[in-house]
């Protein structure tokens, strides 16, 4: 493909060929389209979730099945994006289908009581997770989030937190370029960089006697799939004990990463010792695909939340619903065991490792760990190392460039050669992805690589 070696005409050339991937794209999917109009009837811009919009209508899934999806115009989809994590399972194991119907048939869905289901859960969560002594259920990662904050304000008496950059915690709790988005009181909000230690140290110093907390996810999901360094995550929780302020780590989406969560695997640089945090929040991928959300951690901190002491009231109708506590049972302890969740990282570092090498000498950059990860496109990622980006600034492009057009260009050539992942570049892999699937993405990225070499290239 000859592309104009200037870069406007580069970008002009590349947007001529965006416009036919779209328009593709509206003509292959006549379905989705009326049923996105139909939507917006009822749902603003016919949407309830905002990450799943895309332009020019999202597509519309009708069913999956393992690790494959189907929309409403027929085509079908390798699921490279499992949910946006949440989706380890694939669509239809057996053994998650076979605990939804013996629930349904001889439990009931919420019992409005204590059940044993919920201890036997809490167990499994417990004898994986070192640092997790004892631990209470709800609905989602944001609200994990929210009572373990709850949990740091109680026991220092003070509010405000430390966060950083690019993270999120959550549908209320997203921190972007220096905004504390949606409803959060700005003014509870601390930002800082992430990855910079010496910057961490000094902000946790400056404000331990307003701050209850830190609080920081070990590898960045929406911010990119950028890792924390051990360096880091490890200054981090040292300076938050230092200063009297709580470390809690949200493994809402990397507790898949390793079988005691990413904490187990991130390693003290000198010490050899592992993360342990105060508290540690969880959701999306522990109850087998149900709605759940936990926060855990030392026993001592969790006490606030001991209705026999009535500190804290923690109430949720569907906090320990039968659904969630009996899927996420049989998920943790005989699906997602140890010996799994390590072949499944080891099959992402295969596909990420193959991708990174693809890219070589292209605009294409590949960041994550294990099955998570993410593509990115960036004028001029560093060509002795292009996958060691340390914050979310170093993936700022504009709309208008060349290397945003890239992306979206990506996500379209995938579609039509049935591969699903996140239009901003996010690929998670489930238990049903085979190596043969890997290779098929590789076989597909690689052509993409090929055909758009001239603009690709660096």
């Amino acid at each position: 493909m000859t592309v104009p070696s200037d870069p406007e005409s580069s970008t002009q050339k590349a947007r001529e060929i965006l416009l036919s991937a779209q328009q593709r794209y509206e003509d292959r999917n006549p379905v989705s389209k009326q049923l996105h109009e139909e939507a917006t009837e009822y749902l603003p811009g016919g949407n309830t979730r905002s990450v799943l919009h895309t332009s020019p209508f999202p597509i519309c899934m009708k069913s999956g099945y393992k690790n494959r999806l189907v929309d409403h115009d027929g085509h079908e989809y390798l699921d490279f994006l499992s949910e946006m994590t949440a989706g380890l399972y694939g669509h239809s194991h057996p053994k998650i289908r076979e605990a939804v119907i013996s629930t349904t048939n001889e439990v009931g869905l919420n019992l409005g009581a204590s059940t044993g289901a919920e201890v036997r859960l809490a167990k499994t969560i417990c004898d994986r997770i070192a640092s997790v002594e004892q631990v209470r259920f709800c609905n989602s990662g944001t609200e994990a989030n929210l009572y373990a904050l709850s949990v740091a304000r109680q026991v220092t008496g003070r509010s405000k937190v430390i966060v950083f950059e690019g993270g999120y915690h959550g549908g209320v709790l997203y921190f972007g370029h220096g905004i504390a988005a949606n409803n959060v009181d700005k003014e509870d909000w601390i930002l800082g960089q992430f990855n910079d230690v010496e910057g961490a140290k000094q902000l946790i110093a400056q404000h331990k006697e307003d701050a209850a907390a830190v609080l920081v996810e070990p590898m960045q999901g929406s911010g990119g799939c950028i890792p924390g360094t051990a360096e880091f995550l490890h200054s981090v929780q040292d300076a938050a004990k230092e200063n009297g302020l709580l470390f809690i780590l949200d493994e809402v989406i990397t507790f898949r990463l390793a079988p005691g969560g990413l904490q187990s695997r991130i390693l003290h640089p000198v010490h050899n010792t592992p993360l342990s945090p105060d508290l540690t929040t969880l959701g999306k991928s522990i109850a087998g695909g149900m709605t759940i959300g936990a926060f855990g951690g030392r026993r001592e901190l969790l006490s606030v939340y001991d209705p026999r002491k009535a500190q804290i009231s923690h109430s949720g109708t569907f906090n320990n619903n039968s659904l969630a506590m009996n899927v996420g049972h049989v998920a943790l302890s005989s699906i997602y065991t140890p010996d799994a969740c390590v072949a499944l990282n080891s099959l992402g570092d295969e596909l990420r490792h193959g991708l990174q090498e693809l890219a070589r000498g292209t605009k294409m950059v590949v960041t994550g760990l294990g099955a998570v990860l993410n593509i990115h496109f960036l004028p001029q990622p560093d060509p002795e190392s292009p996958s060691s980006l340390k914050d979310v600034h170093e993936l700022d492009v504009s709309p208008d460039s060349t290397e945003f057009i890239l992306k979206d260009l990506l996500w379209f050539h995938l579609l039509e050669h049935g591969i699903w992942i996140a239009r901003r570049g996010m690929v998670s892999l489930n238990l049903e992805t085979t190596r043969e699937d890997v290779q098929t993405f590789l076989q597909v990225v690689g052509g993409f690589l090929k055909e758009f070499e001239g603009i690709v290239r660096l």
